[in-house]
């Protein structure tokens, strides 16, 4: 299995995600089954995805189990039912579903070939998403809740904003003080000089995109970097995330 976790876009159904995007997600409510009950996990019969027979060595009995208030993870779970968890018993039914809300992207995975889950269909992709108000921690192993974009569940994904959307991951520009940098999304700049200050100002000419870049692409960067600043891209993030940039570096 070949798993792969980058700061780069990744095409998924037709769509680019990278690391940095800023989402706003839902799920629509549909009709479930609840199949058990515990004080902290309500399981329902998961209405989107099928057993994967053929899986080896996993079985999934088409259950999904979802926290209730009184699990430590409740506040990290997105998905909720209607009526509230705790108000359910075996045998009801109910909707399970997601709110708007916003998150932002950490990371996006990509499985070649897909995993082996125990349902179907089998992920191809992960993105990592972390809620409004949280920050990528780098003292964490594990961080961000995982969804598969194209994996049965009808998420929708409203891409909101991308710092930097002008730039790809790899490209090389030089700035308006003659320094040259290359940029590494979503955040980090590395300037070829090693000097200060570690951002570089703008307007940016390109340089560089995998060769000799075409010339609608160097007029895009120009024009976007017209205006505006490496601060304004941050703040811009900060502003829709309510999280620190700073430690995706």
């Amino acid at each position: 299995m070949d798993s792969q976790a980058a700061s780069g876009a990744h095409r998924v159904d037709g769509i680019r995600y990278r690391a940095g995007d800023v989402l706003r997600m839902s799920c629509p409510f549909t009709e479930a089954a609840v199949t058990r009950v515990s004080r902290f996990h309500v399981s329902v019969r998961w209405p989107w995805w099928e057993i994967d027979a053929a899986a080896d060595g996993i079985e999934w009995n088409g259950d999904v189990a979802l926290p209730t208030s009184a699990d430590h993870g409740w506040e990290s779970e997105y998905f909720r039912t209607r009526p509230a968890e705790d108000t359910l018993k075996a045998g009801d039914r109910c909707l399970v579903g997601i709110s708007p809300t916003v998150v932002h992207v950490l990371a996006v995975h990509r499985f070649d070939p897909p995993l082996e889950t125990g349902w179907l269909p089998r992920p191809a992709t992960y993105l990592d998403v972390l809620p409004q108000g949280e920050s990528h921690d780098a003292g964490l192993e594990e961080q961000g809740y995982s969804i598969d974009p194209v994996g049965g569940v009808p998420f929708r994904l409203e891409l909101l904003f991308r710092p930097f959307a002008f730039l790809e991951t790899g490209d090389e520009v030089v700035d308006r003080d003659g320094r040259a940098w290359k940029f590494d999304a979503p955040w980090h700049w590395d300037a070829f000089d090693g000097a200060q200050p570690s951002t570089p100002s703008w307007p940016l000419a390109l340089l560089f995109r995998n060769g000799e870049p075409t010339p609608a692409a160097v007029a895009a960067v120009a024009e976007a970097t017209t205006t505006g600043s490496h601060a304004d891209e941050v703040g811009r993030w900060v502003e829709l995330t309510g999280a620190e940039p700073s430690t995706l570096v």
